[in-house]
């Protein structure tokens, strides 16, 4: 009888909360509506910041009728997590490097191919305005989320536990690279023994010796603080790694084309807020670290470009003559805004 009536509670409480859900989301037209925005940068960092202008805009153009809540620092879900969650419509929004949307997307991978671009102007027209770029993101969808904008995180680069000149210095060295092939190839042409793991474990892991160092822009770097654990900073920028916004298709498609548009414009404007910020903090951020004790350097960059010929070949094995159009693409973004 208890085990009955204990049931009978429970699903009673059940149905009492999605009712009370039901109502917060599709009660009066009028009724603030939440959508949640989960990341894994710190409250310090700055997608973080881009996050609160998109926020902030949200709720502008839409009137109030949206309020965006962020959620930062993995409190929801890891990375490749918090891109399920989007698929099932637990989280709204998410940003993260584009490599992490390989898992529904594979050719993806192909962005983390080093040395594509060399300069910010470089990697915007590559992703705003390429054609192999805007084929890619409109198959999003069909995944179960789409592509808002690209938010800012920059040129990948290492911090190590000891000092890294050349690719000779990562012979038996442990890196953590996330759950993307190219990444991981990248690693293993320097010389690195690769180890997946996600970015929450990543300081604790350097700190008790479970790998060597890890690799990503500065601005993750400082955000992170991982120079504190891994004071080796070595700025070889050996993949552009900006981070797309995307929403969930579940999400997308309950707005009205109105709200379509507002959140749009909302995500266009956060973009370009996290494009300047980022670019224009990297010189303050290495800066800064240096002063708590990192040495940052800048190798020789020949023997890193030629230690990873072998990456182009080897994923020319898997994607064919995607790989050809992507440095096609790059090739000609390179010609038409030189490095200075």
């Amino acid at each position: 009888m208890f085990k009955k009536l204990s049931r009978m509670t429970t699903g009673t409480l059940t149905a009492v909360a999605l009712l009370g859900t039901a109502m917060l989301t599709s009660g009066d037209a009028n009724a603030e509506k939440v959508l949640r925005f989960s990341h894994t940068d710190n409250p310090g960092g700055s997608r973080q910041a881009a996050a609160e202008v998109f926020a902030e805009k949200v709720s502008e153009y839409t009137q109030g009728r949206y309020k965006v809540r962020i959620y930062p620092a993995g409190q929801l879900a890891n990375d490749p997590k918090a891109i399920e969650q989007l698929q099932l419509g637990g989280v709204d929004f998410t940003v993260s490097a584009t490599g992490s949307y390989a898992t529904h997307q594979p050719s993806l991978n192909l962005t983390a191919m080093p040395f594509l671009v060399d300069t910010y102007e470089q990697g915007w027209e590559f992703y705003d305005n390429s054609a192999w770029m805007k084929s890619e993101f409109a198959k999003l969808p069909e995944k179960g989320f789409r592509v808002l904008s690209t938010w800012e995180a920059g040129f990948r680069s290492f911090t190590t536990s000891d000092p890294l000149a050349s690719p000779k210095d990562a012979e038996g060295k442990k890196m953590r690279v996330y759950p993307n092939d190219m990444i991981r190839w990248t690693m293993e042409a320097i010389g690195f023994q690769t180890v997946v793991m996600p970015i929450t474990d990543v300081y604790l892991s350097i700190q008790q010796g479970v790998v060597n160092g890890q690799e990503n822009p500065v601005d993750t770097i400082k955000s992170l603080r991982f120079y504190e654990v891994a004071p080796n900073i070595t700025l070889t920028r050996h993949v552009y790694s900006p981070l797309p916004l995307t929403v969930s298709e579940q999400t997308w498609q309950n707005f009205s084309p109105e709200d379509q548009a507002a959140v749009q414009k909302a995500a266009n404007e956060a973009s370009a807020f996290s494009r300047k910020l980022v670019r224009d903090s990297v010189n303050g951020q290495i800066e800064e670290m240096k002063k708590a004790g990192a040495t940052v350097s800048v190798p020789e960059i020949g023997p890193f470009r030629d230690s990873v010929q072998s990456v182009y070949e080897k994923a020319k094995g898997i994607y064919g003559d995607e790989v050809e159009k992507v440095l096609a693409d790059t090739a000609e973004i390179r010609k038409k805004l030189p490095a200075n």
